[in-house]
């Protein structure tokens, strides 16, 4: 038996307690529990005891035009143990005329056996039509059912698309997650600002307006409406997104939203760093202004935001950034995040915007679990529950820097930032996989239905 001894436990509430672990389960909680002979003990003394996090927003091993991500399943699963987080959720792509069952096939040949931490997988929607209709409706079998389409971009699907695959979704219970931007308007603002020379990054930002955003999140609000089922909105960036949101929650829409870490620490003015480093930030929906960020601050503290993931999608700055060297809408759009999300949040939300830890649990764990059926397997302290653990030292500071990380990387958009605390021990289905921050135990996450 493993006893994680002398933590602050982080459940609804915190409380001093002992957790006692078992064949992969958590299997006691109590004030004091004493180890018998033979047991292991870890001492959690000044730290918090967390449930394990869930990033349900990955792009590990992603292929598209240009390009494929930097991180891979082995190296993006190791950057996300390292900081803390035990599940990730990655993007199934089928190609056009494709199938569902194909992607996931792939996905599960790029997964299996090479995964850090545990992992399931949403499934994208890139067209429709009556043979995946019948595969959404066999989605669950496979443990799939959350689905993501696209309003931009050369996989942007029309509104009809959302509305018949979100009926699919209703049958099974489901849901849909939305990238939220007009593709048609992105478009039209890119090739505007080329034909008047604009090439550098800094065109980046005018090219996806807050208005683009804006517009989509309610055409999807409606869109849901119509349907007479939920949707989601992924990786929210804007006041002005946020401002359709509540629209459509005043008229009793059914509409959830996640954001991520980048919108909440970063802005706009990275854009404009000299020579061509504005690309390490190019990403889509990209970074905003203060007002965007405090306003999404704020929509945290009021509980309007469900989740906070990190939309990871890894590109190195020497050799493939530069693929947009003189033409901004070719720099690849994405940013890393996966290792850094825990220390990240926790210290701006709980140490610096005074966010209560047990919210802060709630953002990176419970509510995806909840989101995505996982729960109370993942996402919660609880006897009976997977030991998925992270013991996580409450004080001290140490700088991000890219020399220092996991993920496959030449650079990091968080790097000289200061964060508090640290990932100190991890237990993953009851393995102690990462001890002193170090990773002792690779390659044993789990496909979870």
């Amino acid at each position: 038996m493993i006893i994680v001894k002398n933590g602050t436990l982080v459940r609804d509430i915190e409380e001093k307690a002992d957790v006692a672990v078992s064949d992969g389960k958590i299997v006691r909680i109590s004030g004091s529990i004493a180890p018998a002979p033979g047991d292991t003990v870890i001492d959690a003394t000044d730290s918090y005891v967390f449930p394990g996090f869930i990033d349900a927003h990955t792009h590990f091993q992603m292929t598209n035009a240009l390009t494929t991500t930097a991180d891979s399943f082995e190296t993006g699963t190791k950057a996300a143990l390292a900081g803390g987080t035990t599940t990730i959720i990655n993007f199934a792509s089928p190609v056009k005329g494709g199938t569902l069952r194909a992607a996931y096939d792939r996905s599960t040949a790029m997964a299996e056996g090479h995964s850090s931490c545990n992992y399931r997988f949403h499934m994208e929607i890139v067209d429709f039509n009556d043979g995946l209709a019948r595969e959404i409706a066999e989605m669950p079998a496979l443990g799939i059912t959350s689905f993501k389409v696209y309003m931009a971009y050369d996989i942007g699907v029309s509104d009809r698309v959302i509305y018949d695959a979100l009926k699919e979704i209703r049958k099974i219970g489901g849901l849909l997650g939305a990238h939220c931007e007009n593709g048609d308007f992105l478009r039209v603002r890119t090739a505007e600002l080329l034909a008047a020379g604009e090439s550098t990054p800094a065109a980046h930002p005018k090219s996806h307006p807050d208005i683009a955003e804006a517009e989509a999140v309610s055409r999807l609000a409606y869109i849901g409406k119509l349907a007479g089922y939920p949707v989601h909105v992924v990786h929210l960036s804007s006041k002005a997104g946020l401002a359709e949101l509540r629209k459509a929650r005043a008229s009793d829409i059914d509409i959830s939203a996640e954001t991520c870490p980048q919108y909440l620490l970063l802005d706009a003015s990275l854009y404009e760093r000299p020579g061509f480093e504005g690309a390490k930030y190019v990403m889509s929906p990209p970074l905003r202004g203060a007002e965007d960020r405090e306003a999404l601050l704020e929509a945290i503290r009021n509980r309007e935001i469900q989740t906070i993931a990190t939309d990871h999608c890894s590109y190195r700055f020497d050799t493939q950034k530069t693929i947009g060297l003189h033409d901004f809408s070719r720099i690849p759009g994405g940013i890393p995040g996966v290792e850094h999300r825990v220390p990240l949040m926790y210290t701006k939300l709980v140490c610096e915007e005074g966010l209560p830890i047990t919210d802060l649990v709630k953002l990176l764990a419970g509510n995806p679990a909840r989101m995505y059926g996982m729960y109370p397997r993942k996402g919660v302290l609880r006897e009976g529950s997977d030991a998925d653990i992270v013991v996580y030292e409450k004080s001290g500071t140490h700088t991000i820097r890219a020399a220092e990380q996991t993920q496959n990387l030449d650079y990091t958009p968080y790097e000289g930032l200061e964060v508090t605390g640290k990932v100190r021990h991890v237990l993953l289905n009851g393995i102690p996989v990462l001890e002193n921050g170090l990773i002792t135990k690779p390659f044993t996450g789990v496909y979870v239905k």
